[in-house]
């Protein structure tokens, strides 16, 4: 099987006109990062309420009208697991729900649910006119990141679940403590996810730092992806492989190695396919076709290892025109639809 395109919608962009507009530029998957989804659509259940077979089977059905896949889900509502990044009360019964997501993906076709286990998520991030002809970006840079304040007690991935929450911040969040919490999530879930035919998928630590708010990170390195798919041996236990993070780290392996040594062992569900400049703690998004990364050098080590999942532009340098980011996503698409069918053809 080729490699497939596809493109990453957020809440408000999950409508009819941007299933058009994805299917237009070339895109066949969708990966749906769901969080806040159900506010927009007026839903009455509670945010606890994990998502239901009606609502998801809705949105497939309104993909597929539009002759897309629905590939994959992105992110957990941080209401639906913060107990279980936490350790809290709630934990356990946080767990059965979010088994009982993946066996309703499972009904559904829907080959992956891409996660983050982290407290402090995507921070620090600034967007400014940093990429090719002025193009409004995201960066981390370090001069004009936060102050590293700990996380307030009732708040996970910047988001406040518990606005009736005590003063105070969670803590630190030590290595260890942070591995055996996420070896017991594994342990949890894997086996549903075999059962359910669902392959979990992890993204890196973004912005790649060791430690972030007073909580360790993850897989912050390259190379640390190894540990990570030892820790429960599965085709179902896997990366969500965002390789603009990959290339912004500062690790033993560069981002073609990594490349090569996970797509060679199955372990890459679908790719974050961006470009970068420069590494953690100064690094700008770029467009496709600019930045360190040889995208086509990239784009040929997945085609030699036999890559056959979905890659989605992620990101993009948003264009100045009516339409910006639209701009920016077509213009990758296009890119990627051309270098992979060259390389496909050779």
């Amino acid at each position: 099987m080729a490699m497939r395109i596809g493109i990453g919608l957020y809440p408000h962009l999950l409508t009819t006109d941007n299933f058009k507009f994805a299917a237009q530029a070339g895109a066949t998957h969708v990966v749906a990062h769901l969080p806040g989804w159900a506010k927009r659509v007026g839903r009455a259940l509670p945010p606890e309420a994990m998502w239901t077979y009606e609502e998801l089977a809705s949105l497939k059905s309104a993909l597929n009208a539009e002759g897309l896949e629905f590939y994959a889900i992105e992110n957990f509502e941080v209401d639906h697991w913060y107990d279980v990044l936490l350790d809290g009360p709630k934990r356990d019964e946080q767990i059965a729900n979010l088994q009982g997501l993946l066996r309703t993906m499972g009904r559904l076709g829907i080959e992956v649910m891409g996660y983050n286990f982290s407290y402090a998520n995507v921070w620090g991030r600034v967007h400014g006119p940093y990429a090719r002809g002025g193009a409004r970006t995201p960066a981390y840079l370090e001069a004009q990141a936060p102050e590293q304040t700990p996380i307030p007690k009732g708040t996970v991935w910047s988001v406040q679940y518990d606005p009736s929450a005590p003063e105070g911040d969670i803590g630190t969040v030590s290595e260890e403590v942070l591995w055996e919490r996420y070896t017991r999530f594994l342990h949890d879930m894997i086996p549903v996810a075999e059962e359910a035919n669902v392959r979990l998928a992890m993204h890196p630590a973004d912005p790649p730092f060791g430690v972030l708010r007073g909580t360790h990170r993850l897989v912050w390195k390259p190379e640390q992806y190894q540990k990570f798919f030892d820790l429960y041996p599965s085709h179902h236990h896997c990366a969500e492989f965002c390789q603009g993070t990959i290339a912004e780290m500062n690790g033993e392996m560069d981002v073609y190695q990594a490349i090569d040594a996970y797509t060679a062992q199955k372990k890459i569900a679908y790719v974050h396919f961006r470009n970068v400049r420069g590494t953690v703690p100064n690094y700008i998004e770029e467009f496709v076709d600019t930045g360190d990364v040889d995208m086509v050098k990239a784009l040929r080590i997945y085609h030699k290892n036999g890559f056959d999942g979905v890659l989605i532009p992620d990101h993009a340098p948003e264009m100045t025109c009516g339409a910006p980011w639209h701009a920016g996503i077509a213009y990758t698409l296009g890119w990627m639809r051309a270098a992979i069918g060259i390389i496909e053809s050779e």
